[in-house]
């Protein structure tokens, strides 16, 4: 009898400690927010500032007509989709780490925004290098704003990496000149770029009249030469 009793308690405390671990882990899923970052994952149904940074940002671009509300509802989600599918990513609705930073929507504590900054001009400072060294000043600098002007079109992803590592968008990226390290002239002319100075009058492509082929890219509308490349619209 006492063995039977023994066993009975065991049993309701293994089920206890089945529904307390159960009870934990659907809090955690459902209700509890991500404390380890500045924002939490946004998803259909979702209420928070960063949505209403999303909604700003596809209200800008097009992709999205309802209120800057906060609230992630099928408007919201549907826009996110249509955002994603223009930008090749995940077409899941949901707006994880990756569709963010297509978004250009980072932390907003001090130092993570410097950082991302920081990010950035590295990384169009190597854009620059690799594409147009040895190029006019000017010239390197028209460069980092094509990039900066593909960055605000609905046409292109919508952050400076995006553009940067799209799909057959730069030559240098597939044979590992991305790589390289800037000199202070590719930094100082992207730093320029992002500054605001726009040589390149607002062209979103740029090429080599001596090796392009593409009958495509001569028929873009031409917005100025500098050096070895004519840029366009």
């Amino acid at each position: 009898m006492k063995q039977l009793l023994k066993n009975k308690k065991n049993i309701i405390a293994i089920i206890l400690l089945v529904i307390s671990i159960i009870s934990y882990l659907s809090y955690n899923i459902f209700f509890r927010e991500d404390t380890n970052s500045s924002y939490a994952l946004s998803k259909y149904g979702s209420r928070s500032d960063e949505v209403k940074q999303i909604q700003t940002k596809l209200k800008r671009w097009g992709y999205y007509n309802g209120s800057v509300d906060g609230i992630y509802g099928s408007q919201t989600l549907s826009a996110v989709k249509w955002f994603q599918s223009k930008n090749g990513l995940t077409v899941d609705g949901i707006a994880g780490q990756k569709t963010l930073a297509a978004m250009g929507i980072y932390s907003s504590s001090a130092n993570t925004t410097n950082s991302n900054s920081s990010s950035d001009l590295n990384l169009l400072s190597r854009l620059v290098y690799a594409e147009s060294r040895g190029e006019p000043y000017t010239g390197q600098v028209a460069v980092a704003s094509v990039v900066l002007n593909r960055v605000k079109s609905s046409s292109f992803p919508n952050s400076v990496a995006g553009v940067i590592y799209q799909s057959g968008a730069f030559s240098v990226v597939n044979d590992g000149q991305i790589n390289l390290s800037p000199n202070a002239t590719a930094k100082k002319a992207a730093q320029d770029a992002i500054n605001g100075w726009d040589p390149s009058y607002g062209a979103i492509y740029y090429f080599n009249p001596n090796t392009a082929k593409s009958a495509w890219i001569w028929s873009r509308p031409l917005t100025v030469v500098i050096g070895n490349h004519r840029f366009c619209k």
